[in-house]
């Protein structure tokens, strides 16, 4: 019936958002720095180097140590766990979706004879799963980023949600219901970007481990084949990524002009206030937790295959 591929991708990407989380949510602080501070001309972007300075404007520390640190001295510890409701929500919308149709596709695409598929339908498969699985977890993907983004806030401005039900239902009382889908857009384009190249990055680089008969199918190979497809992954989606966050947690009131107009605005604003790097803002942590997420997501994917394969549903 297809449905064990939904059930694999499902329970391996949970596990792997989850012991993830405190990374995805440094990322996130880190890409909204800047964003609201009246004077910008003294930051410094990710993989940049600081060009100007301003007199009275105090430097942002802007490093993962940093931005880490900062948080658990100002937040506490159970900070770093901050939105994990919305992630697993996310994760079971979002990654159980693309995860499965991806290996529908892949089911289907593939040689019956050689065994093999072309690397453009590998990235051609993961494009369209990761549009339908973005498309289906936007909701949870708007109430994660307003649940970890919320502690940088004046204690007067936080939404303080106790959940990520709670999230949802008030973003759909104060703003409607199409709040949820709020640069949605965004997380379309970015799924596509991460699902095929992470996705087809694995296989591709797996196949030819294989092949050349460097490794063993195993644990060995599942994690050089997945923390390069980490790499590519992140390398690929980053600069969608800081507008995505900065689009979901722009702050709309009634009769006031929001932030930004849409994506592109949003884009040639943070270019021109803060730098061209300002779309790498968070890239360490990126990368940083993008690769253990998949190595975890895949390690543990292997290990879920081999626990249903006697299984067929």
């Amino acid at each position: 019936m297809g449905l064990k591929g939904f059930a694999e991708g499902g329970i391996a990407s949970i596990v792997a958002g989850c012991s993830t989380h405190p990374l995805d949510l440094i990322k996130v602080r880190m890409q909204l720095q800047g964003e609201s501070a009246p004077i910008q001309t003294n930051l410094r972007p990710a993989l940049a180097f600081q060009t100007s300075t301003t007199v009275n404007a105090p430097p942002l520390r802007v490093g993962v140590i940093g931005v880490g640190s900062r948080l658990i001295r100002e937040e506490g510890m159970r900070a770093l766990f901050s939105g994990v409701s919305a992630t697993v929500l996310r994760q079971t919308l979002y990654s159980t979706t693309r995860m499965g149709l991806y290996d529908i596709l892949k089911g289907k695409w593939t040689d019956p004879e050689t065994k093999t598929m072309p690397l453009t339908k590998k990235i051609g498969a993961g494009a369209i799963a990761g549009a339908i699985g973005a498309a289906v977890g936007n909701p949870a993907d708007v109430a994660m980023v307003r649940m970890q983004a919320d502690g940088r806030l004046p204690l007067a401005e936080r939404r303080n949600y106790k959940s990520v039900l709670d999230a949802i239902t008030q973003m759909i009382r104060g703003e409607g219901v199409t709040s949820l889908w709020r640069g949605s857009s965004l997380t379309i384009n970015r799924a596509m970007l991460v699902t095929s190249s992470q996705l087809a990055s694995y296989d591709s680089v797996k196949e030819t481990i294989l092949e050349k008969g460097l490794l063993e199918d195993g644990l060995g190979t599942h994690v050089l084949a997945s923390f390069a497809a980490g790499f590519v992954a992140s390398v690929a989606s980053n600069p969608v990524d800081v507008i995505k966050t900065r689009v979901m947690n722009m702050k709309v009131v009634a009769g006031v002009a929001p932030p930004y107009k849409g994506a592109v605005d949003c884009a040639l604003k943070t270019v021109k206030a803060e730098g061209i790097m300002a779309l790498y803002k968070g890239f360490v942590p990126t990368v940083s937790r993008q690769a253990p997420f998949t190595v975890v997501l895949f390690v543990t994917l292997e290990q879920v295959r081999k626990v249903f394969k006697d299984y067929d549903f």
